[in-house]
C-alpha cells in the first residue's frame, strides 16, 4: 500500500483547510455557500478513491483520523485565541473573527463530517459488491449524492439555524448540495483515472464481503 499514506495525508489536509475557510460566506452567480464548498467535494473524491481501492475498513480509519485532526485543529485555534495578545499587536479581533471558531460551528462540522463520510463509504462499498466492481461512476456519484446531502443538511442546520433567515438557510443548503454534486459528476473522469492508477500501483482492489460496517469497529490491523 505505497500510495495509501499519501492519499490519507492529502484527504486530511484538504479536510483541515476546508474547515478553516468555511468561515467565509460567498455569493457567486446563483450559488450562496461557505468557503469550504470549494474544497470539500475534493475530500469526498478522495474518500471515494480510498474506499473503492482499499475498502471500507481502511477508509474507516481515514475518516476517524480526519475527525481527530479536525478536533485538534479546533482546540489549537481556540487555545491560541485565548492567549493574552501583546500590547502592540492589534489583530486579536481579526484572529478571533477568522480562526476563533465558535463551538457551534465546530460541532456542526464534526457531526456532519462523520455522518456524511461514513454514509458515503458505506454506500460505495455496498454498491461495489452489488455491481461486482463494475460501473464505478454509479458508486462515486450515487454515494456522494447521499453522503453530501446528509453532510450539507446537518452542517447548515446545526451551524446556522436561528442565525440566518429560514429562506436563506434553505437556499444555502440547495446551493451547497447542487454545487458539490455537480463537482463530483464533472470530476468522474479524473476519479476513474486516479482509481485505475492507484489499483495498478498498489495491486489492490478490495471488496468488503465480510466487513463489519460499524463505524466504531476500528482496528489498526486493518492497515496491515
Amino acid at each position: 500500500m505505497r500510495l495509501f499514506p499519501i492519499l490519507m495525508a492529502m484527504f486530511v489536509t484538504i479536510l483541515l483547510v476546508s474547515n478553516t475557510v468555511a468561515v467565509k460566506i460567498t455569493h457567486v452567480g446563483p450559488f450562496y455557500f461557505d468557503g469550504a464548498t470549494i474544497l470539500f467535494p475534493i475530500a469526498y473524491i478522495f474518500g471515494d478513491i480510498l474506499t473503492e481501492v482499499y475498502g471500507y475498513k481502511r477508509s474507516r480509519i481515514v475518516v476517524w483520523t480526519g475527525f481527530l485532526a479536525c478536533m485538534i485543529m479546533s482546540l489549537i485555534y481556540w487555545l491560541v485565541g485565548i492567549l493574552p495578545a501583546a500590547s502592540d499587536w492589534y489583530q486579536q479581533d481579526a484572529y478571533m473573527a477568522i480562526l476563533g471558531q465558535t463551538p457551534r460551528i465546530v460541532v456542526a462540522s464534526l457531526i456532519a463530517y462523520l455522518c456524511g463520510e461514513f454514509i458515503n463509504a458505506f454506500i460505495l462499498a455496498k454498491m461495489k459488491i452489488a455491481t461486482k466492481g463494475r460501473f464505478l461512476w454509479t458508486r462515486t456519484i450515487g454515494s456522494t449524492m447521499v453522503g453530501q446531502g446528509v453532510d450539507t443538511v446537518l452542517f447548515v442546520i446545526i451551524a446556522f439555524s436561528g442565525i440566518i433567515p429560514a429562506n436563506l438557510l434553505m437556499y444555502m443548503i440547495i446551493s451547497n448540495y447542487v454545487f458539490k454534486t455537480a463537482f463530483e459528476i464533472l470530476a468522474t473522469p479524473l476519479t476513474y483515472a486516479v482509481v485505475g492508477f492507484v489499483k495498478k500501483v498498489d495491486s489492490v482492489d478490495y471488496y468488503d464481503d465480510d466487513t463489519d460496517f460499524s463505524p466504531f469497529r476500528v482496528s489498526f490491523k486493518d492497515l496491515a
